[in-house]
Formats: structure tokens, sequence, C-alpha cells
């Protein structure tokens, strides 16, 4: 791979695109109005999760969702009872989600909140010296959700990691949480950026195909793997830096795909 080469080219891409006026409408704009770590990652876990479908109506559902929750998150967690907590997400349903499945997710977070003061330092325990990537660590993460309660929300809702799917929602959470620049805000220490997989959604897999990162004829974890593994080349330190500026290629209308592609066939030629 000419590294030098792509670098610099996804370094021009992430200075055009990487930039928070450029969130929205994203779910992800939702965290900015959380300076507290604990608020935030219960956020940032309900917005990724309900990131199915529409933007528009993810960020709708989102919003709702979080007005359940008030403006202290965590601390409203702390208070509130399980069966109310179901009470008010009972008319809430977002595609093939239902109220129940948030409640559940919740006090889910709650419990491990309670336990380890973040989900993020429970996750950050889960991760080995050896581990190369979050990808243990994660399933050992959706392990101790489903044990602490969160039930049929952690079969319908939340993805097992362990079943090789891309996993791609779970990706974006951490994501928003362990990277912190103009747009990820970040939030959670222990875990280093160089171990995060690509968020893998179709858009990804086929930018990443055409780029020539991706062989995999599927978009699942050995997919998300593979094109990870390619930018961590290129970006020791921090393979998913380029993500929301390459997402961006399919949703803005002023972005040029085809002109990136371009940069990068020439770069091939070059051989350098």
């Amino acid at each position: 791979m000419h590294r030098h080469s792509y670098y610099r080219i996804l370094e021009d891409l992430y200075r055009r695109y990487n930039r928070r006026e450029l969130v929205w409408p994203d779910p992800l704009q939702f965290l900015y109005d959380y300076p507290d770590a604990r608020d935030r990652e219960v956020v940032g876990i309900v917005a990724a999760t309900l990131a199915v479908g529409n933007v528009k109506a993810i960020v709708r559902s989102v919003g709702r969702a979080l007005a359940l929750l008030g403006p202290r998150p965590a601390a409203y967690l702390e208070t509130v009872s399980d069966a109310r907590l179901l009470r008010g997400f009972a008319d809430f349903k977002h595609r093939f989600f239902t109220g129940a499945d948030v409640a559940g997710l919740l006090a889910a977070a709650r419990a491990v909140q309670r336990e380890h003061g973040l989900l993020g330092a429970c996750f950050a325990e889960g991760l080995a010296r050896r581990d190369e990537t979050v990808q243990p660590a994660l399933e050992r993460f959706v392990r101790v959700l489903a044990s602490a309660g969160c039930g049929r929300a952690c079969h319908n809702f939340v993805p097992d990691p362990g079943r090789r799917s891309a996993c791609k929602r779970l990706h974006l959470f951490l994501r928003w949480m362990v990277r912190q620049d103009e747009v990820d805000p970040g939030g959670w220490r222990g875990v280093p950026a160089s171990h995060l997989i690509v968020p893998l959604d179709t858009h990804m897999f086929r930018i990443g195909v055409r780029l020539g990162f991706v062989t995999r004829k599927v978009a699942n974890l050995a997919a998300a793997l593979e094109l990870t593994a390619a930018f961590r080349r290129i970006r020791p330190d921090d393979p998913v830096r380029y993500d929301f500026a390459l997402t961006r290629l399919g949703i803005r209308t002023d972005a040029d795909l085809e002109g990136l592609l371009a940069r990068f066939a020439a770069a091939r030629r070059r051989g350098v």
C-alpha cells in the first residue's frame, strides 16, 4: 500500500469534512449537549442503537427518547424505578424496536454504571494486552449488559458481536466515546483509538471495495476488520479517523466520491 500518498489524500478529505458544522443531521449531534461522561455515554448508546433507517426518523426517535430522560440522563436513571421507566417508554417505537427495548437497555446501563462508575470503565476492563482490536472487549461488554438485565433488548436491540456481524452501531458508539476531535466528543479513558474498528455499513463497504481496501463479498465483521487493517497501515494510531469524512461522500451534494477514487487510482499507478 502506498501509505504516504493515501495519507495525504485522506488527510485532505479529513480537513474538508471532519467539522462539527457538518454533523447535522446525524444522531451524534445529541452527544454535544452532555459534558458529563456518564450522561454522554447513556445518550450515545441510545443514539447509536437507534441509528437504523432514515436519518430524519432516527433523529426524531433519538430526540423523543432523550426528552423522556431529561437534562441529566444518568441521574434520572438513578432515581427512576424499572416500572416507571418502562411506563415512560410504553408508547415509544422506532422501526422494529419498542419502548421495552430502550427501557431494558437503559436499565442495564444503569446497573453497569452503578458497579463500574462508567460504561467506559467496564469496557476498558475487558481489554487485554494481547488484543489487537476492541472486538474481544466488545463481546464481553455486550455479555455484561445482557447479564445486567436488559434481557430481550440485548437480543433484539443490541447486536451480538460474537455472531461475527459488522455491528456497525456498536462500533459507531465506540468511535464517538473513544476518539476526541472536532466531531467525536470522546469521554472514555483506557480504550486506545488504535484498537477501534470501522463502523461498517453498506455505504462504507462499497467505498472500501472501490478503494481496493476490501476483498470480501459481504459487509460482515471480516470485511470490517479488513478495511480497518487497511486504514491502520495509513494511520496506525487512529484507523477510524476518516470514517466520518468518508461517510459524508454519500450524504453531501458537494462531495466528490469519484474524484477521491480517481486520486487513489492515480496514486496506485504512480506507485508512490
